[in-house]
């Protein structure tokens, strides 16, 4: 079981990290001051049973309230991700892999689920490729389940 899961952490990079804070206190000052300029705004129109405008301000003040309750519960179980220095797969980790049955190499980076994004090679520990490569070392093989079967993999390099 990844770390994450047993501990409750939240694993982010210093630049993740302090790009969701700084969204934080956007959404906790500039945001709800929009949503709230746009209740009253809606408010003044009358009716509110059948205004839109009202009804969408305050799906957009939900929104932000989600937001930011997410974001609060992230921060608030953060691990900030240091360079790398093990010789096995952990969170932070660049790991080279082999596909055994083609052979073709791929490059993945080891992060938390809040920075997971497979066309920049970043897979989430919480993944079951990345959950699966946990704790491997360099040369050790192997396997997890997908929707499409068993997949084989060998761990080539871990940077």
């Amino acid at each position: 079981m990844p770390k994450d899961q047993k501990d409750g952490k939240e694993y982010l990079t210093k630049e993740k990290f302090e790009g969701l804070t700084l969204e934080l206190e956007q959404l906790r000052t500039k945001g709800r001051k929009e949503v709230a300029e746009s209740l009253e705004y809606a408010k003044s129109l009358g009716d509110l049973s059948e205004n839109a405008e009202y009804q969408e301000a305050r799906n957009a003040q939900a929104e932000i309230e989600e937001r930011i309750q997410k974001l609060e519960n992230i921060l608030s179980n953060v691990a900030i991700v240091a360079t790398h220095h093990s010789d096995a797969v952990d969170v932070g980790a660049v790991v080279v892999v082999q596909k055994d049955k083609n052979g073709e190499k791929v490059r993945y980076q080891i992060v938390g689920s809040e920075e997971a994004n497979t066309k920049e090679g970043k897979i989430s520990n919480r993944s079951p490729l990345g959950e699966a490569m946990m704790g491997k070392r360099k040369g050790e093989s192997f396997s997890f389940k997908t929707p499409k079967g068993m997949k084989e993999y060998k761990i080539v390099e871990i940077e």
